[in-house]
């Protein structure tokens, strides 16, 4: 793929449409690119908020099985241009984004968080320390990540496990080499505090890194 193409690829990566070797190829990519990094966390938010669409989707009604291209440049598209004008006036797109694809009638984003939690955990094994935030809203989890990670570079992935077992991934992000520096980022899962066991910082070939229990 031409370099044009992996940048485009983001959306793609991000909504989890990428066949085995693109998705492969784009990870590779992820690690020589912040600006993708960037971009595939500020997707966080949008496929969650899909995901809670897709639970409380009637059964008689036909959910979107995959992204088609057309939609998955728009998302590209309008999720650069929102970036720069700032986080407030992003959560804004990501709701009418979202509102556009579920159609009338279907609340996502709102409401009022019910206070946040603060969980802090190190893996001795890997070296790897995550401070979580994790915010109750009506619609799910608001999740705020600081993550230090020294040993990549590595594609990485935050995953909230339910107390029911089920496993939503809430963020990715690419660790760069040598770098002790923290990676934040801001995202939003679908699960609710109470439904959450855990938090698990994973790589995307699925090593643990670390285990942030849910209090």
């Amino acid at each position: 793929m031409r370099s044009l193409d992996r940048h485009r690829d983001v959306g793609a990566y991000a909504l989890g449409v990428l066949d085995e070797a693109d998705r492969f190829r784009f990870e590779d990519h992820l690690g020589e690119c912040p600006r993708c990094v960037a971009r595939v966390g500020e997707f966080g938010s949008t496929t969650a908020a899909l995901a809670l669409y897709a639970r409380a989707t009637p059964p008689a009604v036909e959910t979107v099985a995959e992204a088609g291209p057309v939609l998955l440049d728009g998302l590209v598209s309008r999720m650069e241009r929102v970036r720069r004008a700032g986080r407030r006036r992003w959560l804004c797109a990501v709701a009418a984004v979202v509102l556009a694809v579920a159609g009338p009638g279907v609340v996502v984003l709102g409401g009022s968080g019910d206070g946040a939690v603060h969980l802090d955990a190190r893996d001795a094994r890997t070296g790897v320390s995550a401070s979580v935030t994790a915010s109750g809203r009506e619609w799910g989890t608001a999740v705020g990540i600081e993550v230090r990670d020294a040993r990549g570079p590595r594609v990485c992935e935050l995953v909230a496990v339910g107390r029911d077992g089920s496993r939503q991934t809430v963020t990715t992000w690419a660790a760069r080499a040598h770098d002790a520096a923290a990676t934040t980022t801001q995202s939003a899962v679908a699960l609710h505090p109470q439904e959450i066991a855990r938090f698990e910082v994973r790589t995307t070939d699925g090593t643990r890194l670390v285990t942030i229990p849910m209090r």
